[in-house]
């Protein structure tokens, strides 16, 4: 008997592997991080046959730790990072170009473009999202554009299309060996190219984005037995589950009934809503998507505030400043002030995500004094996160008509007390820890779990979810209506600092 489930979760940093018990207890984990490109101001690549090779080999590595042999697991489930756009040779399964990252801007001008005939909202209707550089439609079509011979191939069926989900359950079920070609509704909710009704891909959307449909995924559900992994390590264990990372979030955290929602702190920060089996048109900046479809199910579906910069902003400290010398002594060295000194950030490096998305936004540091140091800096970096998580709670609310009384959180970020204390304070509202804080993982080993009856249903599910910590908002209401006003005026004076998108 199968005791075991597993879960690829392959991030903007690294790929890791993860085994589960079925009370959601990691068993064995290997993690490897993968190279971060930027040739150009606003362009960010990843080189997908380094994911690949990374996915083998942390696969490989957890199965070793414990011995484990493919017939341990019942299955396997699949998250990713989302919109970051893969192009590859069906026949040699080579990449025709880096993958174009998920906060690549390199399509400001099709935006801008595309935007005049019907400004910014003129596909949210059918897609629920806004025109952007985020997406994955507009990433297809600049490779389309701009790599010599790819297009002409597409038309004829040789390259394929993918998010990185994909790209992994093609190499994993066989690559030119007869691998699938298959990703789930919510990876393709986010290309802006499938009817968020249907949940198929809309052909008056393909030709305006000019995307042929031959190079295209097939969209199935995101918990089903698509297949069976062919490499030594997983030799014959289903392939049963995919979900973009945000979703698998929100399925990790349990979050199956309309209103309940979580927050994940990760490279940016993302807050999702389950709004249930309607779509709910935004009107505050969010995005409207897919939060899950399990087997034949209806979908359920998600209102998102999608915030680019949060974790991203800690690295930069690190890695641009040299500040820190680990992503885990921001809270240390924030920790050296009793507050932020009037300090204020905003971290627009590549414009701002929900609920402004204005692309031609950049950072901003407000505030500075001849007192200010280091640690009023760091204080910023951390409160950053929270502020812009409290301006998408208010947008959603607004569009739900539902007040949050409690935000789940997971992430790498939540294991920072300073800034969970600081979110529940600025919020005023309490802020709660899961036990399991690998959320997005198990998302898609729980996908994966119903598939094949590892597990029996939603309830069974939800009987896995506990807390770990709470923390209970003790700031002042006046001193939080003042931080969050100078928060605002900050970001104010982030707008518009490019005269255009480019």
């Amino acid at each position: 008997m199968s005791n075991y489930i597993g879960a690829i979760d392959q991030g903007t940093t690294s790929t890791r592997f993860i085994v589960f018990d079925k009370s959601g207890r990691i068993v064995s984990v290997a993690q490897k991080e993968h190279e971060q490109i930027f040739p150009q101001p606003g362009w960010v690549e990843h080189d997908a046959a380094e994911i690949w090779r990374r996915t083998e080999e942390v696969i490989a590595e957890a199965m070793k730790q414990r011995g484990l042999r493919p017939s341990d697991l019942a299955a396997i489930g699949i998250t990713n990072q989302r919109e970051t756009t893969v192009v590859w040779d069906r026949k040699t399964g080579h990449p025709v170009y880096k993958a174009l990252v998920w906060q690549d801007t390199r399509v400001d001008n099709y935006v801008s473009e595309m935007a005049r005939d019907g400004g910014p909202d003129r596909f949210r209707a059918k897609t629920g999202l806004p025109l952007a550089t985020y997406f994955s439609g507009l990433k297809i079509r600049w490779i389309l554009d701009n790599v010599p011979g790819v297009r002409e191939r597409a038309q004829a069926g040789d390259v394929l299309f993918g998010n990185m989900d994909s790209f992994l359950l093609w190499n994993l079920t066989g690559g030119e060996r007869g691998g699938l070609h298959v990703t789930d509704c919510t990876n393709a909710s986010r290309t802006q190219l499938m009817n968020l009704q249907t949940l198929d891909w809309d052909p008056e959307l393909l030709a305006t984005f000019g995307v042929p449909a031959q190079m295209l995924p097939k969209i199935q559900s995101s918990s089903q037995v698509y297949g069976n992994a062919v490499l030594d390590s997983l030799q014959g264990v289903p392939v049963a589950g995919i979900l973009g990372d945000q979703q698998a979030a929100l399925v990790g955290q349990t979050c199956f009934r309309s209103g309940e929602a979580k927050n994940t702190y990760g490279t940016g920060c993302f807050l999702l809503m389950n709004t249930g089996e309607q779509p709910v048109t935004s009107k505050y900046g969010l995005l409207s998507t897919v939060a899950y479809r399990f087997g034949n199910q209806p979908a359920a579906y998600a209102l998102e505030g999608s915030i680019a910069i949060t974790g991203a902003l800690v690295q930069w400290v690190r890695d641009n400043f040299g500040l820190i010398a680990k992503s885990c002594e921001i809270e240390t060295l924030a920790r050296t002030v009793k507050d932020n000194g009037g300090v204020y950030f905003v971290p627009a490096f590549s414009g701002l995500y929900a609920p402004y998305w204005k692309a031609n936004a950049r950072g901003v540091i407000a505030g500075l004094t001849r007192q200010t140091n280091k640690g009023h800096l760091a204080r910023a970096v951390l409160e950053a996160t929270a502020f812009q998580t409290r301006e998408v709670v208010e947008a959603m609310e607004k569009d739900s008509g539902i007040k949050l009384d409690v935000l789940r959180t997971d992430g790498g970020m939540v294991d920072d007390d300073l800034l969970m204390q600081f979110q529940a304070d600025i919020l005023d509202r309490p802020v709660v820890r899961p036990a399991v804080k690998e959320t997005t993982a198990l998302g898609a080993a729980y996908a994966a779990g119903l598939a094949v009856g590892f597990y029996q249903d939603l309830d069974d599910l939800r009987s896995q979810w506990s807390v770990d910590h709470t923390w209970q908002p003790h700031m002042e209401a006046r001193q939080r209506d003042a931080m969050y006003s100078s928060w605002k005026k900050a970001v104010s004076r982030s707008f518009d600092w490019l005269d255009s998108a480019a």
